[in-house]
């Protein structure tokens, strides 16, 4: 079943992890992202974790090309519970203080790991522009949005 933009926002606020398709000169670029929405943008920035350069392909191509897709889902081995949520994109690459400030700080509100390891940035800015989403039923909106994080257990 097709999903209104409600039933879209709503599921894609409670994903833990999507993945944003850039495309750059070598075709499409696709990476896993944490995010947060806020408004009628997603927010996401770039972490400390090990990177082979901190001139990320995906920030390489926003600048070259803005436009990009985030995707969402979540799947199941019952395929009763199955949904996806696309979200058409246009990004932006924020090194500013106040901008990675202000990522930053929506991003450790959702994600624990944030608090004790702030991400240095840049923050990558995306402004919505549509959203699709699908869902097998009615139960996988329901089952679709997960309890809040807790933390490593």
């Amino acid at each position: 079943m097709r999903l209104d933009e409600a039933t879209c926002r709503r599921l894609l606020a409670s994903a833990r992890v999507a993945r944003l398709a850039t495309t750059g000169p070598d075709g499409p670029h696709l990476v896993p992202i944490v995010f947060t929405v806020v408004d009628d943008a997603i927010l996401t920035m770039v972490d400390a974790k090990p990177k082979r350069t901190a001139r990320l392909q995906r920030i390489v191509n926003l600048e070259a090309e803005p436009r990009a897709a985030v995707l969402a889902d979540r799947y199941e081995e019952h395929w009763g519970r199955l949904w996806w949520v696309r979200v058409d994109v246009r990004g932006t690459v924020d090194a500013s203080p106040h901008g990675v400030a202000t990522t930053r700080e929506a991003l450790q509100v959702k994600y624990r790991q944030y608090r004790d390891h702030p991400p240095p940035g840049p923050a990558l800015r995306f402004a919505i522009e549509r959203w699709s989403g699908w869902a097998a039923s009615a139960a996988a909106v329901d089952a679709g949005v997960p309890a809040p994080d807790r933390g490593p257990r």
